[in-house]
């Protein structure tokens, strides 16, 4: 059968890696995340220029029992295909990732059953027009306790058999990109048990995993699909908790990209880059890890704007009934429904309550969907919609575009802040990539 994929192919993505191998430092990011606005305003943020617009979904957000996001991968597709329509952005122009590829959601289950599952995620996500493929099975299951550097290597193997049978099946003219690598850092960011383990992957052991794969990929007549593994994931020290940013440092990172350098067409794929300064992103791609992954920083942002909407509607819609409260409203639910934060923040009651409104881990990106905190949601956006904001106020709660809203530059609508928010942290990544100077 042949399947008609809106979406790019994996050609730009290999183009800029290509191009990164010729001794240019430029790169890629890949946004991690289904939040309506963060894509809109991804959208947005592209449509100016003729760069590829990567965005990725993990095994946890989009599977084939709709996993957190409620999606499977066709959806997903589906629903960003919409957003694209309404943002007048060409479907074209998006390369679709699937991120963390494996039984992770299946890991309480026996490893045989999780990875039938795994398997079947697979092909969803290269049935659904994803073109690059980040294969991951560094997680021991129910019946297990570690994992072999080998039995990771080959349960990836196996994935990636799937995900070759499928392109073919589907008539596919560009086949899938492939991204490896067994020290993986935790989805999201590090929970209350991780806080002493950041680490950066040591060189040999860089070098041994690749060889592994090699032979493991030869051993199951995947010598071609080998040949488009264009990323190694691996730790670089950067991470983040719900009160802490880890810097990127150079100096501790340089033998990885030395090694990285010698091997043809593959470059290091940074995950967790969340909340690096600009300057620490540029070295980043420029030490090779030319693509950055990030998704928690712009929920951050989206979070941190509705909060400051929030407060500006304390201050300008009466009385006090007609108001959203969304920030209560959130909160409780968070409190109500802790399992997508309890492994995350710690301490007393008045720290966890502080980390959950607050930490950088954003675990309040889970909630925007559920219906008591979007009907909110939508009661802010309506009561700050007809009603003006006063320049004085953009200037208290948004200093860092009270400029272009004083000059007329930027309409002082609450989608407009929200848009312009996370845009700045796109910037930083646009520039660290050397699509903008």
């Amino acid at each position: 059968m042949n399947i008609k994929n809106p979406f790019s192919s994996s050609d730009p993505l290999c183009e800029t890696i290509q191009t990164h191998k010729q001794g240019r430092p430029v790169g890629v990011y890949s946004i991690c995340t289904a939040n309506l606005n963060v894509l809109q305003a991804a959208m947005r943020s592209h449509r100016k220029n003729e760069n590829l617009l990567l965005i990725e979904s993990t095994c946890n957000q989009v599977n084939q029992e709709g996993g957190y996001s409620g999606m499977t991968p066709a959806q997903f597709a589906v629903y960003l295909q919409v957003i694209a329509g309404d943002m007048n952005f060409p479907a074209e122009r998006i390369v679709l990732g699937g991120d963390h590829l494996g039984p992770n959601p299946w890991k309480n289950e026996k490893a045989s059953i999780a990875m039938e599952k795994a398997e079947k995620l697979v092909a969803d996500f290269v049935t659904a027009g994803y073109a690059k493929i980040h294969l991951d099975t560094s997680m021991p299951c129910d019946d297990e306790t570690t994992l072999s550097a080998e039995t990771i290597a080959e349960r990836s193997a196996q994935l990636c058999l799937q995900a070759e049978k499928t392109a073919h099946e589907c008539g596919l003219l560009r086949m899938p990109v492939y991204v490896i690598g067994t020290e993986v850092p935790t989805p999201g960011g590090m929970t209350v048990d991780q806080l002493d383990e950041r680490s950066i992957t040591k060189v040999e052991f860089a070098e041994q995993t690749l060889q592994i794969y090699r032979q493991v990929f030869s051993r199951y007549k995947l010598d071609e699909a080998f040949q488009r593994i264009i990323a190694m994931v691996i730790s670089p020290g950067v991470e983040f908790n719900d009160k802490e940013i880890f810097p990127y440092d150079h100096a501790k990172t340089e033998p990885l990209s030395k090694f990285i350098d010698a091997v043809p067409g593959m470059v290091y794929e940074a995950h967790s880059t969340d909340y690096q300064t600009p300057q620490a992103l540029k070295q980043m791609v420029e030490d090779h890890f030319a693509i950055l992954k990030v998704g928690p920083a712009l929920t951050f942002a989206f979070r941190e704007t509705v909060f400051q909407l929030a407060s500006i509607e304390n201050e300008i819609i009466f009385p006090e009934d007609n108001r959203s409260h969304i920030m209560d409203v959130l909160l409780t639910t968070m409190q109500q429904q802790p399992s997508h934060w309890k492994s995350y923040y710690s301490g007393t009651d008045e720290e966890i309550q502080l980390g959950l409104k607050f930490g950088f881990s954003d675990r309040a990106r889970y909630y925007w969907g559920y219906p008591a905190v979007h009907t909110a949601y939508l009661k802010m956006m309506f009561n700050l919609s007809k009603k003006y904001i006063p320049l004085s106020l953009i200037s208290q709660y948004f200093p860092q575009l009270f400029p272009l809203v004083k000059n007329h530059y930027l309409d002082p609508l609450p989608i407009s802040l929200i848009f312009a928010s996370i845009e700045q942290v796109l910037l930083q990544y646009q520039k660290a990539c050397g699509l903008i100077g």
